[in-house]
């Protein structure tokens, strides 16, 4: 993709500008004095200046043109690159400032220096060309060079404060540690210039430690050599990065998959979980291709799968599709929990799940937070008095049986493929088994909190959620499961109350809190032991 001149012109600018200043560096370190200081001193402005013009060049070019996602990618990356060769350029300066507060030369140890500040020009004229080339593996090289800078700072940070140990020269010795600190800082920055031709060259914003858990994921699936291309397309709330992925097996067959990685416990999970689908319910959740954990992180190379998100079909699909779409989910669903059904009852506990996230909600919403109140000398309980009852009465109830759960079953976990007329799951880390009305509950509340204001779109999420209600409820007749509807009270209010912790909207937010309200309280109304003729108005709590 051809870049702004203006961009091209002052880069080149700055790279030789920064190469220059290196060189002085490592003559100032060559043999220190104060001429070779204000030398490399008198430069600061040049380096920053060439930097502010190519972030203002990027800036114009982002502004001008047809927008692209690749194009702003680039010049953000090149920005990014800019900014960093200006901080090598600061740490340069700083660490000479410094080294010259250091009164007894020798114990500088200068000569030390050399070497590594060699590596780090190298690595800057290294840089120049990897953006050029689009050099992935020349990128890698310079973002290496922080490990190398790592063990250069340990050595000698070690002797420095051996040194300091019996001597009346610790000012000098505290000055060469800051001196140290500051070229081991220009590793941090080389890095972060890996980072961004990296993301350049595959097409989303990469870390450096993920292009090698990217690469080690792949290594099981496509050729050695395969230039990688990545499209986002979710972040997580927990931090996990998930991306569509094109390249080639190693047949030089196409291959489009999906990589995930994050925590590693919580890749770990949705690795079980993905696997646990597969031998409970085969068909319904995508293949793992790959695996890799690496330190605190892991990673998953995931089957692609065809169709569209729930959210999409119900947000935009035709009406024909949305009912071709719900008529496969109920029916996938109500075959799940019929052949994984078992007689072991299980406990939901939404009123905990609350609780736990309670704090959340406050934090993003005060105002939700209030004390017992008295309203013409009538006593309204707080919420967290309604969540404690509640909780207490669901302690004596259970499902008579326990399913498989999705676990998360929220409208973007659900692929539709019209094609093939099925329904797949994804995001399957907190897959078990448990009250089904858990992902009853989840689902329908998922509709709701959809932020859209049309009234069309919206009386189309109530009836979603009103559907999947009503087949829930023949399901549980059927099974005899008498607390059904209770039990779906709370779990409503649970989900609810707690997706406001991601609801920024104050109306919206306080509509789902006051839904969760008037349910606890209807609820708790009902007299101990006629738990089963609870009925909610279903359809009026999903309207607006």
């Amino acid at each position: 993709m051809k870049r702004p001149e203006a961009v091209d012109e002052n880069l080149s600018f700055l790279f030789a500008e920064l190469d220059g200043q290196l060189a002085k560096l490592i003559g100032y370190f060559g043999a220190p004095g104060p001429d070779a200081a204000q030398g490399l001193v008198r430069r600061a402005g040049y380096s920053q200046n060439l930097a502010s013009r190519v972030r203002k060049a990027c800036l114009a070019g982002m502004l001008r043109g047809k927008r692209s996602a690749a194009r702003e990618l680039q010049l953000q990356g090149i920005e990014g690159i800019a900014r960093n060769l200006d901080l090598v350029s600061r740490l340069g300066r700083r660490s000479v400032q410094h080294a010259e507060n250091v009164q007894r030369t020798k114990l500088l140890r200068a000569d030390t220096y050399l070497k590594p500040l060699k590596q780090v020009r190298k690595s800057v004229a290294r840089a120049q060309e990897a953006l050029q080339s689009g050099d992935s593996r020349l990128a890698v090289q310079i973002g290496r060079t922080r490990a190398d800078l790592g063990v250069f700072h340990d050595q000698l940070f070690r002797t420095y404060t051996r040194d300091m140990q019996g001597t009346r020269h610790t000012e000098d010795l505290a000055h060469g540690l800051l001196a140290l600190n500051e070229v081991y800082r220009m590793g941090e920055a080389l890095e972060a210039i890996s980072e961004a031709i990296l993301s350049i060259n595959i097409g989303q914003t990469v870390q450096f430690e993920r292009y090698f858990t990217l690469r080690s994921v792949l290594a099981g699936v496509g050729k050695e050599d395969e230039e990688i291309r990545l499209q986002p397309l979710a972040e997580t709330r927990s931090g996990s990065a998930i991306s569509s992925v094109s390249m080639r097996d190693a047949e030089g067959r196409p291959v489009d998959a999906v990589f995930k990685d994050g925590d590693r416990r919580k890749v770990k999970e949705e690795r079980v979980g993905v696997k646990s689908w597969n031998s409970v319910y085969p068909g319904l959740a995508p293949q793992i291709l790959s695996y890799e954990k690496r330190g605190e992180s892991a990673a998953l190379l995931i089957e692609h799968l065809d169709g569209e998100t729930f959210e999409d079909i119900v947000l935009g699909g035709s009406e024909a599709r949305l009912a071709e779409a719900q008529k496969a989910l109920h029916a996938t669903v109500r075959d799940i929990w019929r052949r994984t059904r078992t007689d072991e009852p299980a406990e939901m506990k939404a009123m905990d799940q609350l609780g736990k996230w309670l704090p959340d909600v406050y934090r993003l919403h005060p105002r939700f937070e209030t004390g017992t109140q008295r309203l013409q000398g009538l006593k309204v309980d707080s919420f967290d008095a309604l969540v404690a009852a509640a909780a207490r009465r669901e302690a004596r109830l259970r499902a008579p049986f326990s399913v498989y759960i999705h676990g998360d079953f929220n409208l973007d976990n659900v692929i539709y493929d019209p094609v093939e007329k099925k329904v797949r799951f994804i995001d399957l880390h907190r897959s078990r088994y448990m009250d089904y009305v858990q992902d009853v509950t989840v689902f329908m509340v998922s509709n709701y909190r959809l932020q859209v204001l049309d009234a069309g779109v919206r009386a189309r999420i109530a009836s979603v959620a009103v559907d999947m209600h009503d087949m829930a409820a023949k399901f549980a007749r059927r099974q005899k499961d008498p607390t059904f509807e209770y039990r779906l009270a709370l779990g409503l209010a649970r989900s609810f109350a707690s997706s406001t912790r991601f609801i920024v909207d104050k109306d919206h937010a306080r509509r789902m809190m006051l839904r969760a309200r008037y349910i606890l309280e209807t609820a708790l109304a009902v007299p101990e032991g006629r738990e089963t003729r609870l009925r909610l108005p279903i359809r009026m709590l999903f309207s607006d």
